[in-house]
């Protein structure tokens, strides 16, 4: 027997690490790649990632955006065009600087992210006002020499995410775009996942080097740490300017454009496996599941099975007439035990098993993956089923908000916040909005602004640091 078919070996409460990794191997997710940092994703892994796009682009796609494709190699010339947007990302660049034997000469990154190749074309394609609106996404690869610890699908130096870039002729229409884009992420994440987020502002301290501001959306995962789950910037006029994306009005007065970008990465997924998985692996969202119903045929020595298996087809194809993603395991070198081992730690919402019994009795039973809870359905009644799967989706979102609020902590006192912090968790406390209490804040206690909620400006506290009037509750925490 070989290691990824042995079961979950640690409690996830015990050690969250090594559960962790544990489940995205185990469960066939993902494995490593041979090289450092770099991780392949198994069909399981890459069909969740295809359902989150499908998403995606149905939403993208009514809200006027249209997909493109970007090469992978930047010239550094052009990423001197902002500077200080692509210092950031210095540390973690991957550079060509040889074709064969012979150097490239201009220095080629690898897309760390896109703004300077994008918006170098956006300058050539955009004239006049006509041209605007202009909504493009791009799914793609980025590629980040990851300093910290690597973890499968929340810090690897190559990961799959889609960048969105647009361009419009007024502050104002910007400004809806990057809040349209982060209401999307928030209802996908939310519906799909059934992962809750906190939208709001990032401090100037945390935004997006270039942007104006930065709209993110923030989820607390079980081991108490923060996971920034996707952003949307509003970048002005900042990148227009340097490169020039410019646009004559109808009056022929030429203007600079003001843009936005936003993304979201694998890491959803990284995010999906922490909130709902459990000791024996992982636990499936119904509308993100590979395989959303697997049907179990139980007989020995072969008594009654053409009976059972007939059955058994006859189930499958009455829920795939109601589009249920649904297999058969008919391993018969296999135990029945072995197999509902196998499901649960792969995460199938249901389980369907139908023996000898179940055949006499015109029923089948269900289990629930989530809660590993039993049921009996009668042969009519398998038209239920899309409806269970529903009530799933829906109790798997509601049990998470729940986790997510008992892991939220209100606090006033920076003492007592200290005391705490190692604890894990969302902290709401109150800020005077200065950056020198938000930088002794981290110094001290390792613990960043995660989100300045929307709604949360507050006057009628103080500084949890400083003892100064606050100006909001922003979301403290330790994050990956």
């Amino acid at each position: 027997m070989s290691k990824e078919d042995i079961g979950i070996t640690v409690s996830k409460n015990k050690d969250f690490s090594e559960w962790y990794t544990q489940v995205v191997l185990k469960a066939k997710l993902a494995d490593y790649a041979p090289v450092k940092g770099l991780i392949v994703l198994r069909p399981d892994g890459y069909s969740i990632w295809e359902s989150l796009r499908s998403t995606f682009d149905r939403k993208f796609v009514s809200n006027g955006i249209r997909n493109g494709f970007l090469p992978i190699l930047i010239p550094e010339s052009l990423l001197g065009k902002e500077k200080k947007h692509f210092a950031g990302f210095n540390p973690e660049v991957f550079w060509v600087t040889h074709s064969g034997e012979n150097e490239v000469g201009d220095r080629l990154a690898l897309r760390p992210t896109s703004e300077t190749l994008a918006y170098t074309l956006y300058s050539k394609w955009i004239q006049s006002w006509r041209d605007l609106p202009l909504k493009i996404n791009f799914w793609n690869t980025a590629l980040r020499a990851e300093i910290k610890g690597t973890k499968p699908f929340l810090r690897t130096s190559e990961f799959l995410w889609q960048e969105g870039h647009t361009v419009h002729a007024s502050q104002e229409e910007a400004e809806k775009e990057v809040m349209k884009i982060l209401e999307i992420y928030k209802n996908t994440v939310e519906e799909e996942l059934g992962i809750p987020v906190t939208i709001g502002k990032k401090s100037e301290k945390e935004k997006f080097v270039g942007a104006v501001y930065t709209t993110t959306m923030e989820s607390i995962m079980p081991d108490g740490k923060a996971l920034q789950m996707g952003t949307s910037h509003f970048l002005g006029q900042n990148f227009s300017k340097p490169f020039e994306v410019k646009f004559a009005d109808i009056d022929n007065v030429e203007h600079f454009a003001w843009q936005t970008s936003w993304g979201v990465s694998w890491r959803l997924i990284g995010a999906m496996i922490m909130t709902h998985g459990d000791d024996q692996g992982l636990v499936l969202p119904p509308k993100v599941a590979p395989i959303q119903v697997v049907i179990v045929p139980i007989y020995k020595n072969d008594e009654g099975k053409d009976k059972i298996l007939s059955k058994v087809e006859e189930i499958r194809k009455n829920l795939e007439l109601k589009e249920i993603r649904v297999h058969i395991d008919d391993r018969s070198e296999l135990s029945p035990g072995y197999k509902f081992n196998d499901w649960e730690l792969k995460g199938v919402p249901i389980r369907i098993e139908v023996g000898p019994k179940d055949i006499e009795k015109q029923s089948i039973v269900i289990a629930k993956r989530y809660n590993r809870e039993k049921s009996s359905l009668s042969f009519t009644e398998i038209g239920k089923i899309s409806t269970i799967l529903d009530e799933i989706q829906e109790s798997m979102l509601k049990t998470a908000r729940e986790q997510a609020k008992a892991n939220t902590k209100n606090i006033t006192e920076y003492t007592e916040f200290k005391s705490k912090i190692e604890e894990g968790g969302f902290f709401c406390a109150p800020w005077c909005g200065k950056l020198e209490c938000e930088e002794k804040i981290k110094e001290e206690t390792g613990a960043d602004i995660r989100v300045i909620p929307f709604g949360s400006e507050n006057t009628n506290k103080k500084c949890m640091y400083c003892h100064e009037q606050s100006i909001s509750i922003p979301i403290f925490a330790k994050g990956y």
